[in-house]
């Protein structure tokens, strides 16, 4: 039987050697959710997983930074922003449904001669097919942003994935007798890395974007001071702008807008400039 002092130095070194190394786990735990944190914008989501397109901004007039890079973002065609100093800006617009404010967009767009994307769901080409030939007659284009708008990151198979943009696809040509043109934003910016590469193997080429605002809540639109103040501060070159086309603020202020981006001297470009596609 070993003495009572020795069994309670015994111990105490083994407690000593237990809490040392929960001190270690511990720290180096915290230094890999720091690392991990840090990194997980800058870091492409892999496979099946899905993600959101996200923006973190810097400076006034400053490029943001996207969930992924640009770089990574090209090879499977798919595009946030154009890397330049140019005061260039892509105009994009998302439909969803039509409540009159479209009308006071294209007028505004026609006055300034500023080409924009309009992407579409089925659900408006079904009840605004006048609204969709308009923007091809004034040169506009018109994108697919899928039949039903569902959470694109949670269909699996190529079938399912190719069966929302090509049902678009159909309807599109059977109301303007014209095919769509092959751009793709994905419903609410939630991706994977394997519907981009699905999208590519389609023939499309993928859009996010570099400047957004919250302008899609009806009940809860923004003030015209509030759209001008994110707008007009993170305008940058290269930019491309999504904006609603069910926002009662856009349609009231795209007029003033523009010409407020024109005096910054930025002029307006169409996607194909973006993609030569």
């Amino acid at each position: 039987m070993k003495p009572v002092a020795s069994m309670s130095a015994h111990l105490f070194l083994r407690l000593c050697g237990i809490a040392l190394l929960l001190t270690l786990s511990y720290f180096g735990g915290q230094g890999v959710a720091r690392i991990s944190d840090e990194s997980a914008a800058l870091l492409p989501v892999s496979g099946a997983a899905s993600t959101s397109w996200g923006l973190g901004f810097g400076e006034p007039g400053t490029p943001p930074a996207g969930t992924v890079s640009a770089n990574t973002l090209k090879k499977y065609n798919a595009y946030y922003i154009e890397e330049t100093a140019e005061k260039k800006l892509y105009l994009t617009f998302d439909c969803g449904f039509e409540n009159g404010n479209t009308p006071a967009i294209l007028d505004a767009l026609k006055k300034h001669d500023a080409p924009a994307t309009f992407f579409v769901v089925g659900n408006y080409l079904d009840t605004s097919p006048d609204l969709v030939k308009r923007m091809l007659a004034e040169g506009h284009t018109v994108g697919n942003h899928t039949y039903h708008h569902p959470n694109m990151s949670k269909i699996s198979t190529e079938a399912d994935f190719a069966k929302e943009l090509e049902s678009l696809e159909a309807l599109y040509q059977e109301v303007t007798g014209e095919p769509i043109s092959k751009y793709y934003r994905p419903p609410q910016g939630i991706y994977s890395e394997k519907n981009l590469q699905m999208a590519k193997d389609l023939g499309y080429h993928t859009f996010f974007w570099s400047l957004a605002y919250v302008d899609w809540k009806q009940d809860d639109q923004p003030t015209h001071e509030q759209a001008f103040d994110k707008l007009l501060t993170r305008i940058h070159p290269g930019a491309v702008v999504l904006l609603h086309n069910t926002s009662k603020t856009n349609g009231e202020i795209l007029d003033e807008l523009l010409t407020k981006w024109e005096e910054m001297g930025y002029t307006f470009h169409p996607l194909s400039e973006l993609c030569g596609a």
